[in-house]
């Protein structure tokens, strides 16, 4: 029997719309003006087309690749299995949970005049011809799409009432969860538990948790408990394992306090339900990533959001105790320096236990180079760029993940022998965060810079364009440092050793770290600014060791000058910050380099340009 020539579902959009929700239905609609929605690269909105009507609609994420990879594409057709509406009345959109590819592009837009017959039943001249569509597979086929309340009652059909929560009503994605729903069940994993901790405000006190969760799309969001919902959950829900969750509530995350990204953040309360589900837990990521290289920290730099880093272990430093001036409680640190294929470096700060026991671990293997994932850490200006952890941080030492058997391959091929530079070196701006125009925020002269008031009590920053135009040859220029930590040492003129006072070791060698002093000039003023040593080899083009060399060979410093007048009267945009500091009760402005670059000045010209267009509509 020949196959029926079938075209998109009539007026499917409006029974979708009418229905609000199905676990199985079979709608097939055409896909128009596909794009990516917002800054997700995985995610994907359309245009369902039906013929009659169209309504915007995303594409379920696992069809992402199918997108990317070109099997659906604008013109297709898709046979939607299974969808739920999302968004209020004033914005609504179909949230697609399953589909399939029905047909590729088909070259045109379905629509009243596509089908055109004449009365006496013959298509027109010209009329397109009709798509031929495969019917949708029956339950014995290889296509056929449960439901997951199906599989719930499949698996659980015996079960008590608690344990078949799915059953009820339908299990959502994350990605379909909004404050205006009303009842829905989630199944998700804990991929990560914080621990349970004490609050005190105007409201009284008590204790609240945190834990992320994860569904089977990798859609991430994180739910807070607080008081007796903390006491109930925080023995139940357990790290790593799958649950059905309902009655919860949701409301617009905080992102200054949110480590995922996620438009939402969830509440539960005493009343929430909450089972371990034992069925597919292969099906929920075990650990969730979204990994930024360490060339692309510039635009995280000083941000709210938390990100992850992976990379190769170059060095670890001792463990230090700092003293906060709020508690007066002392806090273990220790600093770890890690680099990927970028070939750029960059300074993690481990606080706490991650200092402590993690920190550790990694001590004792840092000669084997080990590969180190660290989620949810802050990005600030620091040395132009470096990495801070915090309570809610964790680090994974030579994961089993892709990502980094990729690193340990890149490195033991040629990362090894590679030149390092660090990440924060040629950062244009120090605080970078969106496009050209970001090394004109906070633009200064320094007239402005250098007044008593700025940077007093706590640091400004700011972008400064101008020349060094002096440096003093006969400063120190360096000082002898610790080649494991970076810290300074002694030599011991008897055995021309080093002593590592924050490691607690002797060493046979050290090398050389800048900390020197420029003259910085523009034409409103000039300025003594500190550089240390990543923004000084930036400067100079040479390490500190070289240039020591170069020093102690060069009899008359002829050599040794002529190196440093390179540097004179070449024009840099420096990220600087300004600090008002007491010494011998005397109050001194201490200007330090964050970063430097290159003057782009086709870039300025356009930043004149704009400042000359804002001149005269203030005029």
């Amino acid at each position: 029997m020949a196959t029926p020539a079938v075209s998109v579902t009539s007026d499917c959009i409006a029974s979708m719309l009418r229905v609000g929700s199905s676990d199985e239905c079979d709608h097939v609609v055409q896909v128009l003006d596909l794009k990516p929605r917002g800054n997700d690269a995985r995610k994907f909105l359309f245009m369902a087309n039906d013929g009659a009507s169209k309504f915007v609609a995303m594409v379920p994420t696992h069809m992402s690749d199918d997108v990317m990879n070109g099997k659906l594409e604008n013109f297709g057709l898709i046979r939607i299995l299974s969808y739920t509406l999302s968004g209020s009345e004033k914005s609504r959109g179909i949230i697609v949970i399953k589909a399939e590819i029905v047909s590729s592009s088909i070259g045109y837009e379905i629509g009243a005049d596509d089908k055109k017959e004449s009365k006496a039943g013959h298509p027109e001249a010209g009329s397109k011809p009709p798509i031929t569509l495969q019917p949708k597979p029956e339950k014995n086929g290889s296509s056929y799409v449960m439901s997951a309340a199906r599989v719930v009652q499949e698996q659980f059909g015996n079960a008590a009432p608690t344990a078949r929560m799915g059953i009820s009503r339908r299990v959502y994605p994350l990605v379909t969860l909004n404050p205006y729903q009303g009842n829905w069940t989630i199944k998700v994993r804990v991929t990560d538990k914080g621990p349970l901790r004490t609050f005190r405000n105007a409201r009284g006190e008590g204790n609240l948790f945190n834990v992320e969760l994860t569904d089977e799309d990798g859609t991430q969001i994180q739910a807070t408990m607080f008081k007796d919902a903390a006491e109930k959950f925080y023995p139940k829900l357990e790290l790593g394992k799958v649950y059905y969750i309902s009655k919860g509530s949701l409301r617009v995350a905080n992102k200054q306090y949110s480590t995922v990204k996620n438009d939402y953040e969830m509440t539960l309360n005493v009343n929430s339900e909450v089972e371990e589900a034992l069925d597919e837990k292969k099906k929920i990521p075990e650990f969730c990533y979204n990994v930024v290289k360490i060339d692309g920290l510039g635009p995280h730099v000083n941000g709210r959001e938390l990100i992850d880093v992976i990379g190769v272990v170059q060095s670890v430093s001792g463990i230090l105790s700092i003293r906060r001036k709020l508690s007066n409680e002392e806090v273990p640190k220790r600093e770890i320096v890690i680099a990927d294929e970028s070939k750029k470096t960059v300074t993690v700060t481990l606080w706490g236990d991650l200092a402590t026991n993690q920190g550790e671990k990694l001590s004792s293997v840092v000669d084997e180079s080990p590969v180190v994932l660290i989620k949810k850490v802050r990005v600030s200006d620091f040395q132009g760029v470096s990495l801070s952890s915090n309570p809610a941080s964790i680090m994974q030492i030579n994961p089993d993940i892709p990502e980094a058997h990729k690193l340990r391959a890149w490195f033991s091929e040629e990362g090894k022998d590679a030149h390092m530079v660090s990440a924060g070196a040629s950062l244009p701006g120090g605080g970078v965060r969106t496009g050209s125009r970001s090394i004109f925020a906070d633009r200064k002269f320094l007239s402005d810079v250098i007044l008593p008031t700025v940077g007093d009590g706590k640091p400004e920053y700011f972008n400064v364009k101008g020349y060094v135009s002096y440096i003093k040859p006969d400063q120190a220029m360096y000082y002898l440092a610790c080649q494991s930590c970076n810290k300074k040492v002694t030599e011991d003129s008897v055995s021309s050793k080093f002593w590592c006072e924050a490691c607690q070791k002797t060493y046979e060698e050290c090398s050389r770290r800048y900390i020197m002093t420029v003259k910085f000039s523009d034409f409103r003023g000039e300025a003594w600014i500190s550089a240390f040593n990543e923004q000084a080899e930036a400067l100079l083009g040479m390490s500190a060791d070289k240039l020591s060399e170069l020093r102690s060979q060069d009899v008359e410093s002829k050599v040794y000058s002529r190196e440093l007048e390179k540097v004179t009267w070449v024009p840099y945009v420096l990220r600087i910050s300004v600090l008002q500091t007491e010494y011998m009760n005397e109050k001194r402005q201490r200007i330090t380099i964050r970063s430097l670059s290159s003057v782009n000045w086709e870039h300025e010209s356009k930043y004149l340009l704009e400042q000359i267009a804002s001149m005269k509509k203030e005029a």
